[in-house]
């Protein structure tokens, strides 16, 4: 389903303030993965991928000038033909993101990569979803996933994440003179309570464990030769 609010929110002082830590920290993790074909789930307006080297890349959502227009719970992708899947602010929005977890599986490649993007409930950001005069409207409005349970969904699924990248330790500010005036918390932030940040950026690698064939033993196994007997004396002399 398409995010009400989303694209009027990217215009505004912190949507900007987002978007702009978001896509610098997604272009230094895709630009070192390769592959062939990487799609982006959702944020039509942003380009995600726009650093990555794959060949083919693609934007799937439900809504919206994409590439491909599909219902993400149903991605219109053969299974392990993926080599990277990023999306933004997809889970914490959606009815069903397992759902939506679930096809990223099935699609990537083993050893595939997912980048995910959202907003932290244990920042000032959550914080603020939970005091009596917040609005209704985006981004207030999700299901925010802190970034241990996004990794226990994902670990369920097979998959390896890293430990992620946390920015925005800005409070919300809707004047941008504000928001410049606190950008000196980015470095405290990111050095004292680095988990508190209002986004954050996880990456995760989808593991599949090899088999071991066991074969048949195909060397016959020699016939123990038979033991020589001893022949006593009295049996000698019988044969002479």
């Amino acid at each position: 389903m398409s995010i009400p609010g989303l694209d009027a929110w990217l215009q505004t002082p912190p949507g900007r303030y987002v978007m702009a830590w978001e896509q610098a920290t997604i272009d230094s993790i895709v630009a070192d993965v390769f592959g062939y074909n990487a799609i982006q789930l959702g944020l039509p307006k942003c380009a995600l991928l726009a650093q990555n080297r794959i060949p083919l890349r693609q934007l799937a959502f439900d809504a919206g000038q994409v590439d491909v227009l599909c219902d993400l719970r149903h991605l219109p992708f053969a299974a392990h033909s993926i080599d990277l899947v990023v999306m933004a602010h997809v889970l914490e929005f959606h009815d069903d993101p397992h759902q939506i977890l679930r096809e990223v599986e099935r699609v990537l490649i083993p050893e595939g990569e997912v980048v995910i993007a959202g907003f932290n409930p244990i920042s000032i950001w959550g914080l603020r979803r939970r005091l009596p005069n917040c609005p209704r409207q985006f981004p207030w409005n999700g299901r925010y996933l802190s970034v241990p349970r996004l990794k226990d969904w994902l670990q369920l699924l097979g998959f390896e994440a890293d430990r992620g990248s946390f920015g925005c330790y800005a409070p919300p500010f809707r004047n941008e003179r504000w928001l410049k005036h606190w950008r000196f918390i980015e470095t405290t932030g990111h050095r004292w309570w680095n988990f508190a940040g209002g986004v954050y950026v996880l990456r995760a690698v989808k593991r599949v464990h090899g088999m071991r064939l066991i074969m048949p033993n195909w060397k016959q196994q020699s016939t123990p030769a038979k033991a020589l007997s001893i022949l006593s004396k009295k049996e000698i002399s019988r044969h002479e």
